[in-house]
């Protein structure tokens, strides 16, 4: 907290949490008979009160005064949409081949914090749950598990910190898995 100068907040932040501390200095050498003879014995007392009070206020206040921003996700110059499968293709077997394009976009293999619009990863997802995050557009996906019928196969180029684009950069498809 005090090593960085946050600006305001934290600087409202260090004055409750000194505040807290002189205040509970003072009550209690008032009350020992150490020192501050001219304050009256209950006014120690008030102080020694008033310091926790002012401790837990300098965590409260500024976060209810200075609320932080909300996170800024950065707009991608990517589109993104699906090579294999085709609309509606009927899979047998374990796997699915999942092929994708990305036009506009570059796949990085590390995670960063530094976001540009056009570097990030990609996550697939089949019927809402996550079941990839890759560092290409080539994938087989494990199907063991999926009931016979049609899913929904989802595609999203993500930003480099894994979280999305705004607007989100997704693609959909739908596949059907047949019975054994």
């Amino acid at each position: 907290m005090l090593a960085h100068a946050g600006g305001v907040p934290e600087s409202v932040s260090t004055g409750l949490l000194g505040l807290g501390f002189v205040t509970g200095w003072i009550g209690l050498s008032r009350l020992r008979g150490r020192g501050f003879p001219g304050l009256p014995r209950w006014g120690g007392w008030a102080l020694v009160g008033l310091a926790p009070v002012a401790v837990v206020a300098s965590i409260a206040v500024p976060s209810l005064l200075w609320p932080p921003p909300a996170a800024i996700r950065p707009r991608s110059t990517a589109t993104l949409s699906f090579v294999e499968p085709k609309p509606n293709q009927v899979v047998t077997g374990t796997t699915l081949d999942v092929r994708l394009r990305l036009d506009g976009g570059r796949i990085v293999q590390s995670s960063s914090t530094t976001l540009t619009p056009d570097t990030g990863h990609i996550h697939l997802f089949v019927d809402g749950a996550i079941v990839s995050m890759t560092y290409g557009t080539e994938q087989r996906i494990p199907l063991g598990g999926l009931e016979p019928g049609p899913h929904v196969l989802q595609a999203e180029f993500v930003a480099a910190d894994h979280g999305p684009f705004d607007p989100r950069v997704t693609a959909m498809e739908q596949f059907v898995t047949e019975g054994p």
